[in-house]
């Protein structure tokens, strides 16, 4: 019911403005129902029936593009029921004090502990923890977020598992993450593409050609004395000019935007949506989007002279109280691999922390001192220079792009731990993927030439730039967009930002830092590069469906103007009768057939419109020659056939 009135309120002429032809249309259904009712003579019939139908085609039309916003409403409704108060405690003159959340501003430093929902939007500043995204991602698995790395972005009206977080809140109330994707996905707020408007434009200007030609029409008759009532004429311009494309063109854009939301990506416009589907070129940053962006245990070896189980003993020993990201991987590793030889009975040890100066941790373990670290670090303590089997397999690791982690005891060398950016599932076949699709993929990095190259073999894109700089990211954009190329940047440090923002199409990871979110023009809540290939593929459909419509609308059109005019003709110029090849009965019931084919055809198409054609990761000929196969060739056979049917009902049934 809710839907229906909305289709009535879109009946005002001033909110069809944005929509010429439905506005003509509407204008059309005025006329000839003010005809229908004030000056038809004999049978009113097909007056009447024209009327009805005219009216039903525009509000077809707006049952269309209200069924999509409803839909996005009721999406955003729901994430309103997300939103909760909670009360934050803001530090105020070196303490914290409650405060509900509602009143915090951008700004306020707030603490969370264990078992909190955190108020706000905002970055780690202190601490660490685990943090249930699942309101918003949903997603159960807990992430980490931890002050000072590229992971320490949190969300308000997500929920604080473990530890304790100093954030600092990034928005003022009513501004937050949430609130935006409600704002955002509300159709009311969305405006039309650059693609939408220049479909708008051509619709706009075949309606003023067939304008035209009924105008001509008119004056043709009256030269031959044949007198074309102005319901006739109407109905002929409305079933000529684009109605089927022109009643879907609103709800295909808000759908796709309802659709990439299901999809977990938050779009801020719909020219963003659009954007993706013109994409050339993706660059990639590395860490935290191609990567995990932590790295973690990945191989290990023991060095001669040195048993296996010497070195495990001395690797889960330096790393029991290690609580960084490499120091649990580590531990993760050996309780995977080798959990036979970690030892059990572990008294009280001294536990040295890393530091930076001194670039190496361990233990003091009875007699035992026990350290893991950088090489030269390792090299300074035990006094002794690595043994060739390790120097050798040291190289081989940096060559990979890992970072070797040495482990020794105070006399000697015990092995290396091979600690690696673990690079994201599944990128292979993603990144092939784009290749079919004609898109050159680009990692961008600020790594070494070895390290970026054996990261980009194995993740599998076309190309790799090493040492590159936050501003050089920036000037990479600017360059490709200067060569005509639609670029799409995906990211998730601060660095990221200013690339990030230049971009056509800027993805911006979730788990990354608020500044790469507030730049890019998309956020992938699940930060998983995965997720790129969606976005574009979307956007492609995006354009195919369109396209496909507005080819299948164009068909119908050109079909239906060799199918009327002959029958409209016919009594007035006999010797054209074999012009008629669907064998229509009369001029009346040929334009009634036609105008109710047009109105039910929008109906029709409202899922296809909604779901989207099918998407086939191909280049754009192939995809081209598919669909104007299918939408070209059926747009004209389906009027002969659908046209003859319902004129065939209607003599049968005696409607006029």
């Amino acid at each position: 019911m809710n839907t229906f009135l909305e289709s009535l309120k879109k009946l005002n002429p001033y909110l069809l403005l944005n929509n010429p032809v439905m506005l003509i249309t509407e204008i059309g259904a005025i006329i000839t129902t003010t005809e229908w009712l004030f000056f038809s003579h004999g049978s009113s019939a097909f007056y009447s029936q024209v009327s009805i139908w005219l009216w039903l085609t525009v509000l077809f039309a707006n049952y269309a593009e209200s069924t999509a916003e409803m839909r996005n409403q009721r999406q955003a409704d729901s994430l309103r029921q997300k939103r909760v108060d909670t009360v934050a405690h803001v530090k105020k003159d070196g303490t914290f004090h409650p405060v509900n959340s509602k009143h915090l501003k951008k700004g306020d430093i707030v603490r969370v502990v264990a078992g909190e929902i955190i108020p706000g939007d905002g970055e780690v500043i202190e601490g660490l923890g685990s943090v249930d995204e699942s309101s918003i991602t949903g997603e159960s698995a807990p992430v980490v977020r931890a002050a000072g790395t590229d992971h320490s972005s949190v969300t308000g009206g997500t929920k604080l598992l473990s530890d304790q977080i100093i954030v600092e809140i990034s928005s003022d109330a009513g501004q937050g993450f949430l609130d935006r994707m409600i704002h955002l996905i509300e159709s009311a707020k969305r405006k039309k593409s650059a693609n939408e408007i220049a479909l708008t434009i051509l619709l706009s200007g075949l309606t003023f050609i067939f304008l035209v030609v009924v105008v001509a029409l008119q004056i043709f008759g009256r030269y031959f004395n044949v007198n074309f009532s102005v319901t006739m004429l109407v109905a002929l311009l409305i079933c000529l000019i684009p109605t089927t494309i022109a009643g879907l063109l609103g709800a295909i854009g808000i759908a796709g935007i309802n659709r990439l939301m299901k999809k977990n990506v938050l779009a801020m416009s719909g020219q963003a949506v659009e954007s993706a589907g013109d994409i050339d070129l993706l660059l990639i940053d590395k860490t935290g989007t191609i990567t995990v962006g932590q790295r973690q245990a990945a191989e290990i070896a023991v060095a001669e002279g040195a048993s296996l189980k010497e070195f495990v003993k001395a690797a889960y020993l330096t790393s029991l109280k290690d609580e960084t990201d490499e120091g649990r991987s580590i531990i993760e590793f050996l309780k995977t691999h080798h959990q036979d030889l970690i030892p059990h009975e572990i008294t009280t040890f001294e536990f040295i922390p890393f530091s930076a100066e001194t670039r190496i941790s361990g233990v003091n373990f009875e007699s035992e001192h026990l350290r893991k670290g950088s090489i030269d670090a390792v090299e300074k303590f035990t006094q002794k220079q690595l043994p060739y089997d390790i120097a050798h397999r040291t190289k081989i690791y940096s060559e990979q792009g890992g970072t070797p982690l040495i482990v020794c005891d105070a006399h000697k060398i015990l092995g290396i731990i091979l600690l690696k950016d673990i690079i994201k599932k599944g990128l292979s076949n993603l990144f092939q993927k784009f290749r079919t699709m004609g898109i050159r993929t680009i990692m961008i990095t600020g790594d070494n030439p070895i390290t970026a190259a054996s990261i980009a073999k194995e993740a599998g894109v076309d190309e790799f730039l090493a040492e590159i700089s936050p501003e050089h990211k920036l000037q990479i954009v600017k360059k490709f967009q200067e060569e005509g190329l639609m670029v799409a940047m995906a990211g998730d440090g601060v660095n990221d930002a200013p690339a990030l923002a230049h971009a056509n199409v800027g993805v911006a990871m979730n788990s990354g830092t608020q500044a790469a979110k507030e730049a890019g023009n998309m956020i992938d809540l699940d930060s998983h590069p995965e997720k790129l290939f969606e976005i574009i593929e979307l956007g492609k459909q995006m354009l195919m469906t369109r396209g496909a419509l507005t080819t299948f609308s164009v068909a119908n059109d050109l079909a239906k103007y060799f199918a009327i005019i002959p029958a409209i003709l016919i009594p007035y110029f006999p010797t054209i009768h074999a012009l008629n090849l669907m064998g229509l009965q009369n001029p009346q019931s040929a334009v009634l057939s036609a105008v109710i084919f047009n109105a039910l055809t929008i109906p029709a198409l409202i899922p296809l419109a909604f779901k989207g054609v099918k998407m086939v990761a191909d280049k754009a000929e192939v995809i081209l020659r598919r669909n104007l196969i299918i939408y070209g060739f059926g747009g004209i056979v389906l009027p002969f056939i659908g046209i003859k049917l319902i004129d065939l009902a209607i003599t049968n049934l005696g409607l006029i």
